[in-house]
């Protein structure tokens, strides 16, 4: 890592052998024993070498010879891998972050078709709900690993984190056979965002309309700062260093929030089919604004006119004013006149016989006036109102936080975020606002796999730090 104190935590290679490269033209493929004695001297994680390393950002056949057609089920390959062209040493490991809604994996290949060293690390993701899909997946990685990454037969490891590294560890070592280490959560999502910080260019990135996308160098002074990721809940931590943290706060509300009432309220079956649909709607049509109630900005306190003063707060009244107009119209259908008229005269009938003081009914609603109501509201438009609804509250929540603990840099990860320009924007916004510009977001490109890659580079092979024998896993 860059700096001195990462060095412990994962080591990398500082690059190849001059003379060797003079000679044949090319890096050389093998790892000294010099090296090798290095990393035992400094006992710590997976060895990779980042000289030069940066992210595919082209659309080309995936890295791993091993990928076929039909064996991911219902995985997402994300296109974004990291190009490691100067990394050599043989990684006989896998890692896989398996939480409540998505199961994260990170493994290595070399390049597909190439005789170049070098190789990429690969990013694939899975509804946890369909964990068996991921599980196949892996043992197809552990049946290739020969040609994948040139480890032998037997050597593969898993290396797994999150609640389901926990709740799956025995249908994983069942199915695969191989040894499953488990590691600390939390843990892993630091090693991974210090990882992406310091070595990985191009990879994190501040964001607003204005400069959607504005990249941030490889920095080794990086602490202190916060990290607010955004899963199924929220979990914010303070990094003070590598292996100093603390859990300051989080929210129950979050991205399993959004694909659960999403789930109720719209035919998406996806969590991406959601995001998809939120980028398409009109939020105004369905959130009561500063401009509805005041008419106009309402600029003493900073307000504009499109800020949402209440999250579906239209809903109700549009949802009466449907329902007046069926009724207005003669919209009411299916008998549904005539079972007013009859639980009006139940009514009556139970107040002259009871001396008890009777509960108002409910309104009957006309089945034609529910068709108007719901007309109002496209699937698109709750989409998107209920995303800014979630985004604003952990944008303020994370702010609030970031002030009691005296932090400016903050990193929002976790699969919620997905590359999402209104969520990036909302959460970038909310900080920028409260804080009056003295503090900043910033977001990640591979933002979901972080706990998956800190428990990839936390990987230690069999045997670690008997003298020769680390050469004999190779």
């Amino acid at each position: 890592m860059s700096g001195d104190h990462y060095q412990a935590e994962v080591a990398i290679e500082d690059g190849e052998d001059d003379a060797a490269q003079q000679a044949t033209g090319r890096p050389r493929t093998m790892t000294s024993t010099a090296e090798i004695d290095s990393t035992i001297t400094h006992p710590g994680s997976v060895r990779i070498n980042v000289k030069g390393a940066f992210i595919v950002d082209t659309p080309e056949q995936p890295g791993t010879p091993a990928n076929p057609s039909g064996s991911s089920g219902n995985g997402y390959h994300e296109t974004k891998d990291i190009r490691l062209p100067n990394h050599t040493a043989v990684i006989s490991h896998i890692a896989v972050d398996i939480g409540g809604s998505l199961a994260k994996l990170v493994y290595f290949s070399r390049e597909a078709h190439s005789t170049d060293p070098g190789g990429r690390l690969n990013f694939q993701s899975f509804e946890t709900d369909r964990i068996d899909d991921c599980i196949e997946f892996m043992r197809h990685l552990k049946d290739k690993q020969l040609a994948l990454n040139g480890s032998k037969p037997g050597e593969l490891c898993v290396m797994a984190t999150g609640g389901g590294a926990y709740k799956y560890y025995d249908r994983i070592r069942q199915r695969l056979d191989v040894d499953v280490l488990r590691e600390d959560e939390m843990e892993c999502l630091i090693i991974g965002l210090d990882f992406f910080i310091t070595e990985i260019p191009r990879e994190v990135f501040t964001y607003s309309e204005t400069d959607p996308m504005h990249f941030a160098s490889p920095n080794a002074n990086i602490y202190p700062y916060m990290l607010v990721n955004i899963g199924s809940g929220v979990s914010i931590l303070k990094v003070s260093g590598p292996r100093t943290y603390e859990r300051v706060g989080g929210t129950s509300l979050g991205g399993g929030t959004l694909w659960g009432i999403l789930s109720l309220l719209t035919p998406a079956e996806s969590f991406d089919e959601m995001l998809d649909m939120a980028a398409h709607g009109d939020n105004a049509k369905v959130d009561m604004l500063v401009g509805d109630i005041y008419g106009t900005d309402y600029g003493k306190i900073g307000l504009k006119s499109t800020t949402i003063a209440s999250s579906f707060g239209k809903v109700f009244r549009m949802k009466r004013e449907a329902e007046n107009e069926a009724e207005d119209t003669g919209g009411l259908s299916n008998g549904d006149d005539q079972n007013r008229r009859q639980e009006k005269q139940n009514s009556d009938q139970t107040s002259s016989t009871s001396s008890q003081p009777q509960q108002s009914q409910p309104r009957p609603t006309s089945s034609r006036a529910s068709e108007l109501a719901r007309s109002r509201f496209s699937s698109a438009d709750i989409s998107r109102s209920l995303l800014y609804a979630i985004s604003n509250n952990i944008g303020q929540i994370s702010y609030l936080q970031s002030q009691v603990h005296g932090l400016s840099r903050i990193y929002f990860g976790g699969s919620f975020i997905r590359g999402h320009p209104q969520t990036m924007n909302t959460l970038s916004y909310a900080i920028k606002f409260w804080s009056k510009g003295e503090k900043q977001a910033y977001f990640l490109r591979h933002e979901g796999y972080l706990g998956s890659v800190g428990a990839f580079l936390k990987h230690q092979p069999r045997n670690w730090g008997r003298r020769g024998s680390f050469e004999a896993t190779r």
